[in-house]
């Protein structure tokens, strides 16, 4: 079996080391020039490096990234509404890592190179058009660089990783329109910065309508660590109000996310000093798209951001791409036909990640904060007096539940 990949991001950099050691063949085809350490920060949980350490990575990914240990959810004015353990510190046998997004893709992508062989990814290779028969999918990529002549690759299936802008999925859903905006504006940067109590921290502070992400995402040298925030705030009705222009990975002044950043107070922490010292702060929409009815067509399906992109709330999206990876993986190995291996993929992910997708759109286990803020929008004294114990782990528990990443979910049944 030859398997094509659409897309050399986490998703299909993942598929292709699975299929390898699996024993299927696979080649990736990236519309990019070159595979390169892009974008900031992300977490990646339990359940998902428990994948990665199969593929014999952990070792890699401790070099890179952070063990988390620590997660508190307080309120903009900095108090504390929940504070929990995580990863190995919280029961887990397998960590969360709290890790540079380009970084944890060059992990992938090394680790492809050096077992499929350096050809083994086809970079500026845009998806641009495909059919199928019985016997397998022939498949079109147009020159995304140079603009030079077209190539034809031909294969048994083929599994479109290729992102939110899915050119896979524009195929089979062409009446769909653009991702769906829910009016939030995301500005994320990275800094050296010295050492935060104990390095290992995440701190998310206010709800859907404001809300700051900060964490550390590499080893520390010389007594600093790579520092990397995200604040968003509704700025718009999405509804309503298209997402501005080119606001994809944007490069903004220091004067766009600064107001907003001086909404947010951190214990023992000076936000705003971190943000005028971040040499560039980028602006992304907070965007998803419906879940879909159907991710697989025959010998096409899709994986990752293109079949279920998803807010980044509740350290998700890069998790829930690997668990797609694992298990179309397997069911390749376990189904008589590659079409029966596509087919009961769809049916076993598809749900499972379309209710992510709606949890997210809530707030996910981040929601704890929007419930105590809008109790209480001002400060309190105690947060029992505000919501029970009982009350705040039913969300945050309940949600972890959903997503597979609970303590009691680590022994996870194999296919």
């Amino acid at each position: 079996m030859k398997v094509l990949i659409a897309g050399a991001g986490i998703g299909g950099l993942t598929t292709a080391l699975m299929l390898h050691k699996r024993g299927i063949k696979s080649r990736l085809f990236e519309r990019a020039k070159e595979v390169r350490e892009l974008g900031v920060g992300i977490n990646t949980l339990p359940h998902a490096i428990r994948e990665l350490a199969e593929l014999d990575l952990l070792d890699r990914l401790d070099d890179v990234g952070v063990r988390t240990r620590e997660l508190r959810y307080i309120t903009k004015q900095g108090q504390a509404v929940w504070t929990e353990l995580r990863g190995t510190y919280a029961g887990h046998d397998i960590p969360q890592f709290s890790i540079h997004r380009g970084r944890l893709q060059k992990v992938l992508f090394d680790a492809v190179i050096e077992r499929l062989g350096p050809d083994a990814v086809a970079t500026g290779a845009e998806l641009a058009g495909f059919f199928q028969d019985e016997g397998g999918v022939t498949v079109q990529f147009r020159d995304s660089i140079e603009g030079g002549p077209s190539r034809v690759e031909r294969g048994e299936i083929l599994i479109c990783s290729d992102g939110i802008h899915s050119a896979g999925r524009k195929a089979f859903y062409p009446n769909e329109g653009p991702p769906s905006w829910n009016g939030v504006a995301m500005w994320r940067g990275a800094v050296e910065w010295p050492i935060w109590e104990e390095g290992q921290t995440m701190v998310i502070a206010g709800g859907m309508s404001g809300k700051l992400a900060l964490y550390p995402i590499s080893k520390p040298v010389d007594g600093k660590q790579l520092m990397n925030w995200v604040v968003a705030v509704r700025v718009a009705d999405g509804e309503k109000t298209s997402p501005p222009e080119n606001s994809w990975s944007k490069m903004v002044p220091l004067s766009t996310v600064l107001p907003h950043a001086r909404r947010f107070s951190v214990p023992g922490f000076d936000l705003e000093e971190l943000v005028r010292a971040t040499p560039a702060v980028f602006e992304y929409p907070m965007a998803d798209r419906d879940p879909l009815p159907r991710w697989t067509h025959g010998r096409i399906t899709l994986l990752g951001d293109a079949a279920h992109p998803m807010y980044p709330v509740g350290s998700n999206g890069a998790s829930q791409a690997i668990l797609d990876a694992r298990f179309l993986s397997d069911a390749l190995v376990s189904a008589p036909h590659p079409r029966e291996a596509l087919y009961r993929y769809d049916q076993e992910r598809r749900p499972k990640t379309a209710e992510i997708v709606r949890l997210n759109r809530k707030g996910g286990p981040e929601r704890v904060i929007d419930e105590v803020e809008k109790l209480c929008p001002t400060t309190f004294n105690k947060i029992e007096d505000v919501m029970s114990h009982a009350q705040l782990e039913a969300i945050v528990k309940g949600y972890a539940g959903t997503a597979g990443y609970s303590v009691d979910q680590t022994g996870l049944k194999r296919v």
